[in-house]
């Protein structure tokens, strides 16, 4: 089983940052990967970024240039650092983790997510 946990969420002006954290625990190896995905009301879940356990990452094409997700494996946890925020990058930001069950097996676990609003 594991868990994750996200933080850092909060409201921020049109051009600021935020940092997000995800903690996780329980039965999970750094090899494994995880990421972001943000959800806004009447839209579909969509992915920001990923990272697997040797620090490879890819973004969505909205936020390449903007955001970006690290990984402390010592220490559980994964951010995703974001500057110039817009308005569209308001949305539930949720962690992700793909974990390796047996040799071929993923199961995926999901946060609870943290609420991102970029308003003036």
């Amino acid at each position: 089983q594991v868990h994750l946990v996200e933080s850092g969420g909060g409201l921020v002006q049109p051009g600021g940052s935020l940092r997000l954290s995800c903690a996780a625990s329980g039965s999970i190896l750094s090899r494994d990967a995880m990421g972001w995905y943000r959800q806004a009301p009447g839209k579909q879940r969509e992915l920001v970024a990923t990272i697997i356990g040797g620090g490879s990452s890819n973004y969505a094409d909205s936020v390449k240039d903007r955001f970006t997700i690290s990984r402390d494996s010592a220490k559980n946890t994964v951010t995703l650092h974001m500057i110039s925020l817009k308005p569209e990058d308001t949305a539930v930001y949720y962690c992700n983790a793909n974990v390796l069950h047996g040799r071929n097996t993923y199961l995926t676990y999901w946060g609870q997510g943290t609420q991102v609003t970029v308003s003036s």
